[in-house]
């Protein structure tokens, strides 16, 4: 069932065109074209991946336990000094040097190495559903930035157009005086209610500054002429099909399942750890005296078997530690499992709630609308007074403001809803941007390639493409 609702979720994820708030000319940016943006300039993205990078490293520096060590070594010492014998003082001097190699190959140890490297696996996995949650964050955040432009612009121009009608209030006001229609209360109220609309455009022109700062911040460079979505991506109709959806496909879920299996195979490796081990040894040396021109070269090879007898408790403590940390990813899957759930239920919740609101402040502006209309017809009769008009004026640009906010709450909330379901990614709304594959390094490091190797060379390579991003 969850699975039949994300495909059908994927399918029409984002439905992205024509501005319903005003004309939208062909140069218009859209709500994907921003998403892309944001994904491509995030700093926080590229943190997170080279911190997946770093972790993919972990693979390989446990897998390289498995492989042959071979080290050199050489010396040379000098011995001085005398030694008397029979009354008579000899001198004790030589010099010599050697050189050699030594060779260390793991035949078994218990299991200990092999479970660090599931344990190491299990982390990559749970790093890569941590990148996916910040992918999340960064294109919700690019969401609401490009959302909150889109709004505070409208009121703007709102405010505006009201300021300019209101100036024409005044000015009938004014008129109506001089020829005694109205009193001198009349016009002050005009003027009053100027000054109160020059003052919210004032606060509204600083709420756009603000919004256009955020959309820089999240998208990467400063808005233009942005086109408002014209529909909304397809969700969940209930709030039961929205939680079983994020438990099934939440990063954090999945991160925390991984994180699980990681803890199980430190503890069986802390097990291991009490168990015997067993090593190919051998070494090779060269070594000369210079003082009789001696040579000699040596070899060695041995089959090292032991293990631990007593070392304090050390090692019993950290397998304790290890089912500790365990238990701890466990409870923290069932905290997860109960907020994942009440996160998506909160955000359906808020997605209900601005569609409700959208269509209550649709009528409100209606009814508003008629309303001012008929007062100001009324006015023009000398049935209303000044206060009259500029109160229902008032009452319509509040519904108008409203119906803006709706509008824009309505569709932060489906991308909310999105998010908290772990679909907010550039596979489910199908971006256009080149996309960051999480496995590709990974295969490339995860058997400790040599530096001089052919695919060390690669990888060389490919660290400085990343370091000229």
């Amino acid at each position: 069932m969850a699975r039949r609702l994300v495909n059908s979720l994927r399918a029409s994820a984002l439905a992205i065109s024509v501005a319903v708030f005003a004309p939208v000319s062909a140069l218009a940016e859209n709500l994907a074209d921003a998403l892309a943006d944001a994904y491509a300039h995030s700093g926080l993205l590229e943190q997170n991946r080279a911190l997946l990078r770093a972790a993919d490293e972990n693979v390989a520096q446990t897998y390289a336990r498995l492989q042959p060590i071979v080290n050199w070594f050489g010396s040379v010492d000098y011995t001085f000094g005398n030694t008397r014998t029979s009354a008579v003082n000899v001198d004790v001097n030589s010099a010599n040097a050697s050189i050699g190699l030594s060779l260390q190959i793991l035949l078994y140890d218990n299991g200990q190495t092999q479970a660090s490297i599931e344990a190491a696996k299990e982390t990559v996995l749970a790093t890569r559903q941590a990148l996916v949650g910040v992918e999340q964050s960064v294109l919700l955040n690019a969401v609401q930035a490009y959302m909150n432009v889109i709004r505070d612009a409208q009121i703007v121009e709102l405010r505006q157009n009201n300021l300019r009608l209101v100036e024409r209030e005044l000015q009938a006001a004014r008129d109506r005086f001089e020829v005694g229609e109205v009193t001198r209360t009349d016009v002050a109220q005009a003027e009053a209610s100027l000054a109160g609309g020059r003052a919210e455009l004032a606060a509204a022109q600083g709420n756009l500054m603000q919004s256009q700062e955020f959309y820089t911040a999240a998208i990467g460079h400063r808005p233009g002429h942005l086109a408002a979505p014209r529909g909304l991506p397809q969700v969940p109709g209930s709030t039961d099909q929205a939680k079983a959806v994020a438990i099934r496909t939440h990063p954090g879920m999945i991160q925390a399942q991984h994180e699980i299996e990681a803890a199980e195979y430190q503890v069986l490796a802390a097990e291991a750890a009490m168990g015997p081990r067993v090593t190919l040894d051998g070494t090779l040396s060269v070594q000369e005296s210079y003082n009789d021109s001696d040579y000699s070269h040596v070899g060695k090879v041995a089959v090292t078997l032991g293990g631990p007898i007593y070392r304090g408790g050390a090692l019993s403590s950290v397998l304790r530690q290890s089912m500790a940390q365990r238990d701890a990813k466990r409870s923290n899957l069932h905290v997860l499992r109960h907020s994942t759930r009440q996160n998506a239920g909160n955000a359906w919740a808020l997605l209900a709630a601005a569609k409700a609101q959208l269509v209550a402040t649709a009528r409100q502006v209606e009814a508003a609308r008629i309303a001012f209309e008929g007062i100001r017809e009324e006015s023009k009769l000398g049935a209303r007074t000044t206060l009259d008009v500029l109160i229902s004026e008032q009452a319509l640009l509040d519904a108008e403001a409203a119906r803006i906010t709706a509008q824009t709450s309505q569709i932060t909330a489906a991308y909310s809803l999105l998010a908290s379901m772990g679909l907010l990614t550039t596979d489910h709304l199908n971006l256009r941007v080149e996309k960051y594959d999480p496995a590709a390094y990974y295969e490339m490091v995860k058997d400790a390639p040599a530096l001089r190797s052919a695919r060390g060379k690669q990888l060389d390579q490919v660290l400085r493409a990343i370091g000229k991003e």
